[in-house]
Formats: C-alpha cells, structure tokens, sequence
C-alpha cells in the first residue's frame, strides 16, 4: 500500500511540474551600430523572465558565472576596451558564495565596442556565456551563439539568436537541450535594443545607462551605507577636535542685536553648508570612478587594495596618536578671517573652518567612508558623505536654535580620546578585509590568520578599557567606570565569539568580511556529528569494495566530511551492498542556492546524521565543464545532441528522468534504482527537509 501511494505521489508531481519545468528563461538579441571611422559597437540585449537574474559582467573570484560574450579569434578585428554593461546591475549579498554579485533581472544590455582593420563586410562568432538563477535555483551555465556581419559605416542589424546560430553555423549550447530551444521574442526588447548611440547617457559612474532607464542600485546596501555614514558622524562630534568647538561655534551665532533671529538663520545656514562641504566630497569621488571596469577594479585589483590597508592603516595609527593628520594652517586662516565678517557669508565661512579645524579627527573617518565607497555603487560615496555630514551638522544646529541646551552638555574630558583610540581599533580591524583582495585563494592570508588577528585586536581593546592599555594623550584612569566595564565586557564577549570560528563555526554575523573556511582547518561542527546523535541509526559507510568512491573521485569532494560518489552507477552498486537508500544531488559549482542549502540546512547536527549514517550520497554536477573520453560520448534521445563533459551528461540525464534542469534537485531512490517519493528542490525549513529525509528513508525500506 505504502508502495502504491508513494507512486501515486511521484506521478502526481511528474504531471504537475511538466515540461514546464525544463526552463529556458533568457532570450537573446544582438544588433550592432556604427560607433566611429572603422569602429562598430556590439550589442547584446536580453529580455529575463521573473524571478530569473544572471550576473554582471564583473565579478569577484570565486564567485558565480559573469555574463560576458567570448569571441572567436580573428585577424580581421579588435576588442576596443572592455564590455560595458549598460543595464546596471543590482549588487547584493549572496550566501552561498559569502560575497557581494551584481544581478541583472528582466532586462539587460551589454555593449562591446570593436576596430575593424578592413574595409569590407566582417563577420565576428563567438558565444556569450552565462548561468540564471532565482532565489531558489540556478540552471546550468549556458553559451548563446552569436554573429555579427558588420562594415565600417555600415547600417544597424538586428539578429535573433536563432539567426546567430544558423549564420554562424554552431550547434548551441550542448550542455543545455532542445527543450530550451530558443524562441524569437524582439518584441519583448524593443524598448532596451537601440539602433544608434544617441540613446546612450553617461552614468554617474562613468559607465552608461539606457536613456530613460535609471540605473539600478541595492537600496538596501545603500541604506544601510547611509545609516552607517551617519553613525560615524555622531562618533565624529564625540572626539576631541569636534566636541569643545561645539559651545563655542554656537556662541558665534548669538552674536548681533537679533540674537534669536539671527541666530537661528545663521545655523540654518552653518548646518546647510556642513552638508554641502561634506556631500560636495562624495560628489568629486562618485564622478572621478569612470569606466565600467572600475568599481570592479578597485574591489578585486591587488594594487588599490594594499593602498586601501595602508590607508586604514594610516587612519588608525592617527587615532592611537601616533601623529596628527593637518591641513595646511593657511587654509584654516583664510577660513577663519571670511566667517568675521558676519552674515550668512559669515556663516558658510564659519562651517568651512570647522570642518577644517576638525580635520585631524573627522578625516581618517571621512576617508575610511570614502574608501569603503569608493568600490561601490555609484551613489553609494554620496549618500555616504551626506549621512556623515547630516549628523555632524544637526547638533551644531540645534544648539545654535536652542542655546540655552549647552548647559546640559557634558564636559569636555580624557573621555573624548578614548572615543578616538576606539575607532582606531575598528578602523584598524576593518583593514583586514582588503587584505583578501592580495591572497583570492587564501593560501597565506587564512580564516585562522584572519580570525587570530582580530581576536588579538579586540582583547586590547577590552584591555583599554580596563585602562591596562595606554596611548598618548589618553588621561590617568584612576577608576573603571561602569560604561567602561560594560564596553569592555562587550569587547571581551565579541573575542569568545571570533574564538569559536577558528573551530568551524559559522559565524554568520560577520561573514562577509571574512575568508572561507579553509580545508584543513578545525570544525569541530563536523566531529560532532562523526560522534554520533539521537538520530543515527545505520552507522556511516562501511569501507568495502562496493562503497569506496573510485569515479571522479580526485575531481569532486562532498562538503562536511561526508563520504559521496560522483557516479550513479557506484552509488547504487554500494546502495545494494549497504542496504541504504540512495539520495541523489544535483548540484553545481557554481550554484549559489547549492551552496546555500549546504551552509543553512546540511550543516544542521540532524540533517548531516542522517545524511551520514542513512544514505548513500551522489552528487552530480551539472555545470562540469570536464571532458570525457570520446568513448564515453553518446547522443542525447532528447535533443538529439553529443553529450561530451560531465555536466551535459548529468543535466541531460536530469531532464530526460526528471522533466528538470533546476538546481539544487535532491532525489530518494531505493537500491533498485526506483524514486520513493517526489523530488525536492530548495527547502531552507530545516526540519521540512528532515522530515522530506525521513520519509525517502522509510519508503525505500518498506
């Protein structure tokens, strides 16, 4: 009965996913224009379905597929620079990969320009390459034929890609079957697919954007950029160079006959400038990153980055006292002579002495902002440099409307440069992380090292709190007050928690700004398990013949220390052997959602028993990009096209079986090869997907 129910269930899932889940949610146009004297522009328009995105042009190592056209080679062309993505990408952080993507979603644009050497018609072929995915899946990287017949001032062309690959005379994508075959949707483009480059504007960043079509940017990146630009303004006014000129720029404003009068305009006027001086900063750093390449660049390039640490570097030693960073005295006297003569002049004057009187505290703050933005989004160094400015300038202009509040401001005492020495630390601590830039493969620079620093950084400034740690200018610490105990308590707690991660703990919080996991590193998360639990109840693999992983062993290996195959063959071979049911994982390297369920629900102590001790585990990766021997080539029955590497085989054999392309797709068969119950796809409900588990389990031992 169980057995027929389970069936009933499978057929009732085949029926209701349907073809239609074999998804091919991108389609392509390519169209060129006349740029210049023997220069074309190439242009690559695509139209997304919801909820599907690719990925930008540039991304960081490690990191999902970027959507970027790859050129056959030719004597009769060059590249002119780099591809310009017109769409502006969307950045946010993705888990899987534990890094900042920028996504493009329903539309996209990207922009090749290239030099023909000849005067006659040029053909130039290639393939685009790309991976889609959604918030649950991803689908197996893809290569869209294309071709372009152009000529120096020759008229603009549009091409379908079914066109591309006829005229270029490629088969398409081998990895991906005829069920995605391709469908001629110009109509869906017409809005985005220009004929000429006087649709193009120039971006705020340098790059280019399509008339009409604001640029796309992370509003929650920018926000929370904002809300953290703004805290540090307020630490801002808590340091030794802002805090005393509080009373006495505010007695400025009181001075006339209409002291309430003009005192209130006058601030008004000081608060605006403040804001305008500051804003004006991030204004000159947002237009000065021209060129599609050079967020990417400053984020990923080696040379910016070390300067970027030094920086930081430089910024925190500043704050420690080891020197002062000034500005030139003849600045601040000019300043200060324009804002005596009064008036709202006076009062522009005023807020353009004290930010340059302030300098020696605000700028290592105002230039860590401007650096951490500088690799950003175009409106990111902006919105930062107004929300540090607008909480600068907000009590300045409180106290100048409401005088009579200075009586209830604290006084002025060693306690202001402790607030410096504590951003110190942290300016210090956040260097770390363009570090990483330096070492991609973490070879030198580990989540170990990593971790160690900062755990050395932040027990010294728990010290300093208890006063075991002094730095000049800091005064006598006859006592510990209780702020100073609770800080340091807090300091001291934030060091336990970095101490769990040199053991293999998540630590979720602060994992963007860390290196991965290395893989021969400590996790006791993993020894937990190998301890046993509740839930085990088979024991692991035994070390037979039958369930030693041979195939593709020395290519893949399972996460967590789990024992896995690559084959399904083998996998069945030790699922008859054992007695366990097989479950099947479909899965790819570069699948951010594959990587998301790992971290999020395999890691769970439960799940990871019952992966261990209950199943035989196969993985197989859709995306493999390696070749098989020729004698290991078939046909595919569904498209009809040579399977050739690992992945085509893996996808094809999970459409044909399945009516599928989507990743990750878990599978529960019994030793016979037979689905128990209905495939799963993404399911971050940790006991949702134990209790999916469990019952494969129970159905495949019925």
């Amino acid at each position: 009965m169980n057995r027929f129910i389970s069936i009933l269930g499978l057929l009732l899932w085949m029926v209701l996913q349907g073809n239609a889940q074999v998804a091919d949610p991108v389609k392509w146009i390519f169209s060129h224009a006349t740029s210049g004297e023997n220069e074309v522009e190439l242009v690559f328009s695509a139209s997304i379905d919801p909820p599907w995105h690719l990925y930008s042009a540039y991304l960081p190592d490690g990191g999902p597929i970027a959507t970027k056209p790859l050129f056959n080679e030719s004597d009769a062309f060059t590249l002119v620079g780099g591809i310009v993505e017109v769409t502006k990408p969307k950045v946010k952080f993705d888990e899987g990969f534990q890094m900042e993507v920028g996504t493009i979603s329903r539309k996209a644009e990207l922009r090749q320009k290239v030099r023909l050497h000849g005067t006659g018609p040029v053909t130039i072929t290639g393939e685009i390459e790309f991976q889609v995915c959604d918030d649950n899946t991803c689908l197996p990287p893809k290569y869209e034929p294309f071709s372009f017949t152009v000529s120096a001032g020759g008229k603009v062309g549009t091409m379908t890609t079914e066109a591309a690959a006829d005229a270029a005379g490629l088969e398409g994508d081998e990895s991906t079957p005829a069920l995605l075959g391709l469908v001629d949707r110009a109509e869906d483009l017409s809005d985005t697919v220009t004929g000429g480059a006087d649709l193009l504007t120039t971006a705020p960043s340098g790059g280019t954007s399509i008339a009409g079509v604001p640029a796309l940017e992370d509003e929650r990146s920018l926000w929370g950029f904002f809300w953290l630009a703004f805290g540090l303004g307020l630490l801002a006014l808590l340091t030794p160079c802002v805090f005393p000129m509080i009373p006495m720029t505010v007695s400025f404003f009181m001075q006339g006959s209409d002291k309430k009068g003009r005192g209130f305009l006058r601030g008004l006027v000081f608060g605006i400038s403040i804001v305008a001086i500051y804003t004006s900063l991030g204004v000159i750093v947002s237009i000065s990153n021209v060129g599609p390449n050079a967020a990417n660049a400053l984020s990923t390039h080696w040379i910016p980055n070390l300067i970027f640490f030094a920086l930081f570097v430089l910024f925190s030693f500043s704050f420690f006292g080891m020197f002062e960073l000034v500005l030139p005295s003849s600045w601040v006297n000019k300043a200060d002579s324009r804002a005596d003569r009064g008036g709202f002049g006076g009062a522009f004057f005023m807020a353009l002495t004290t930010v340059l009187v302030s300098f020696s505290c605000t700028g290592p703050i105002v230039g860590a902002l401007l650096v951490e933005a500088a690799g950003g989004l175009a409106l990111k160094p902006i919105l930062g440099m107004f929300g540090f400015a607008l909480a600068f300038a907000i009590p300045f202009t409180l106290f100048a409307i409401f005088p009579s509040w200075l009586k209830g401001m604290p006084k002025s005492g060693g306690w202001l440069n402790a607030v410096k020495v504590v951003l110190g630390f942290i300016v210090l601590a956040f260097s770390m992380k363009f570090l990483l830039a330096l070492d991609p493969s973490n070879k030198i620079l580990t989540r170990e090292l990593y971790l160690a620093v900062w755990i050395v950084l932040f027990s010294m400034l728990g010290a300093y709190f208890l006063g075991k740690i002094k730095f000049a200018h800091d005064s006598e610490l006859k006592h510990v007050s209780v702020p100073r105990l609770l800080l340091s308590l807090a300091s001291f707690t934030f060091v336990v928690y970095l101490f769990m991660g040199l053991f293999g703990y998540e630590l979720k919080g602060i994992a963007p700004l860390l290196p991965p996991k290395s893989p021969g590193g400590i996790d006791l998360t993993q020894r937990a398990v190998h301890s046993g639990s509740p839930m085990a109840t088979g024991g692991p693999l035994a070390y037979s013949e039958e369930c030693t992983p041979v195939k593709y062993a020395e290519l893949f290996h399972m996460p967590f220390g789990l024992t896995g195959f690559y084959d399904l063959e083998e996998g069945l071979a030790c699922a008859k052997a054992s007695g366990k049911p097989v479950l099947i994982d479909f899965k790819g390297h570069f699948c951010s959602n594959c990587k998301k369920m790992e971290a999020a629900v395999w890691s769970n102590p439960d799940v990871l028993s019952t992966l261990r001790n209950d199943f035989v585990i196969v993985a197989l990766y859709t995306d493999d990009r390696t070749k098989l021997p020729e004698s290991e080539w078939y046909t595919s029955e569904v498209d009809g096209k040579e399977k050739k590497t690992i992945g085509q085989q893996n996808v094809d054999f999970e459409i044909r079986h399945f009516q599928t392309n989507t990743i990750p797709l878990y599978v529960i068969m019994d030793a016979a090869g037979n689905v128990v119950n209905p495939p799963k796809g993404t399911d971050l409900d940790v006991q949702s997907y134990l209790g999916w588990l469990r019952e494969g389990r129970d159905r495949a031992g019925s």
